[in-house]
C-alpha cells in the first residue's frame, strides 16, 4: 500500500451567496483540474439566523450535480419540476441538474439558531450534461454507519466502505463521500482507490495527515459556552487537505479526536466552461443556456 502525500492545505474563505447567506467557500471558481470531478464546496455553518435566513432563492442549474449534507438545522427546497421537501439533520440530497432545473433552498436553524451543512458540486461529463434532472433525497436514518473496533465512526453517504454501500447511487463521477469521526490519539489508515481524486475537509478536532516522511497538522479547537457548541477559528479550522496519488490515507487524531469529510471521485478530464451554477464544456453552450434562460426555454420537457 502507498500512502497518499498531501498535495495542498488551505483554509476556506468567508463569502456571501444567495440572498446574503454568510458561508465559507472551501474551494471553487479556480482551477477545476485541482479537484476534478468536483467543482465547488461550501461550508454553511452559522449560528446567527440573520446571516442565513434569506437563503438561496430561485436560481438555475445545468450540467452539474449538487450534493447537500445537513448536520444541524434544516433546509426547505423546491424546484421547477414540482419537487419540494425538507432536509433535516443528518440527511443528504443529491440533485442531478442535467439539462436544467430552477431550484431554491431556504435554510432554517435549530432551536439554538444553529445551521450547519455542506454543499458540494460535482461535474457531469459531456455525455450526461443534458440528461433528465433527478433527485435522491435521503433521510439521516437511512445513511449506514460503521463503528470500528478503535471507536472510529464512518457514515457512508455515497460509495462503498468495507462492504457497506451508501444509499445514493448512479452518480457519473463514481464518488465516495464519507463522514469520518476518529477518537482521540488514534491512527487510522483509510484505503482510497488510486485512480480517484481525493480530499479531506476537517471541521472538528485535530489531526496529522502523513505527508510522505513528515505529518501535516490540521487543528480545530472546540469551545463550550453554556449548552452551545461553538467552533473557534484557530490554525486549521475549516481546512481543506488535498491528497496526491496513492491508495491509502494515513491520519492520526489529536487529543480531542477529529471529524472530517473524506471525498473522492473519478476525474472527468474534460474542458470546463463555467457561468455560476451552469457548467458546460464550451462557451457557446454557456451562451445557449443564457439565451434559453431569457426566452423561457431553459427547462426541457
Amino acid at each position: 500500500m502507498s500512502i497518499r502525500p498531501v498535495k495542498s492545505v488551505s483554509n476556506s474563505r468567508p463569502t456571501m451567496e444567495g440572498a446574503g447567506v454568510h458561508l465559507h467557500r472551501v474551494f471553487g471558481f479556480g482551477d477545476p483540474s485541482m479537484t476534478d470531478p468536483f467543482l465547488m464546496m461550501d461550508d454553511f455553518r452559522n449560528d446567527v439566523p440573520e446571516h442565513y435566513a434569506a437563503g438561496f432563492p430561485w436560481h438555475p442549474h445545468r450540467g452539474i450535480e449538487t450534493i447537500t449534507y445537513v448536520l444541524a438545522g434544516s433546509v426547505d427546497h423546491a424546484d421547477s419540476l414540482g419537487n419540494a421537501g425538507t432536509l433535516g439533520p443528518g440527511s443528504v440530497q443529491w440533485m442531478t441538474a442535467g439539462s436544467g432545473i430552477l431550484h431554491q433552498e431556504m435554510p432554517k436553524g435549530d432551536a439554538a439558531g444553529r445551521m450547519h451543512g455542506f454543499q458540494l458540486w460535482a461535474n457531469l461529463p459531456a455525455r450526461d450534461k443534458m440528461t433528465a434532472p433527478r433527485y435522491q433525497d435521503i433521510v439521516g436514518e437511512d445513511i449506514p454507519e460503521r463503528i470500528d473496533d478503535d471507536g472510529t465512526t464512518i457514515r457512508v453517504i455515497v460509495g462503498d466502505w468495507r462492504g457497506i454501500a451508501g444509499p445514493v447511487d448512479g452518480i457519473a463521477a463514481e464518488p465516495q463521500y464519507l463522514d469520518v469521526c476518529i477518537p482521540a490519539n488514534t491512527t487510522k489508515r483509510i484505503p482510497v482507490d488510486a485512480w480517484r481524486t481525493a480530499f479531506a475537509y476537517i471541521f472538528e478536532g485535530s489531526a496529522d495527515f502523513r505527508n510522505a516522511s513528515k505529518p501535516v497538522g490540521v487543528r480545530v479547537e472546540k469551545e463550550i459556552k453554556g449548552e452551545e457548541l461553538h467552533l473557534r477559528d484557530l490554525s486549521g479550522n475549516r481546512t481543506l487537505v488535498v491528497f496526491d496519488t496513492g491508495d491509502e490515507i494515513h491520519v492520526t487524531s489529536g487529543e480531542e479526536g477529529v471529524r472530517f469529510l473524506l471525498i473522492s471521485g473519478r476525474p472527468i478530464q474534460e474542458p470546463v466552461a463555467w457561468h455560476g451554477p451552469i457548467v458546460m464544456n464550451t462557451r457557446s453552450e454557456i451562451e445557449q443556456a443564457m439565451d434559453e434562460l431569457q426566452n423561457g426555454t431553459f427547462i426541457r420537457g
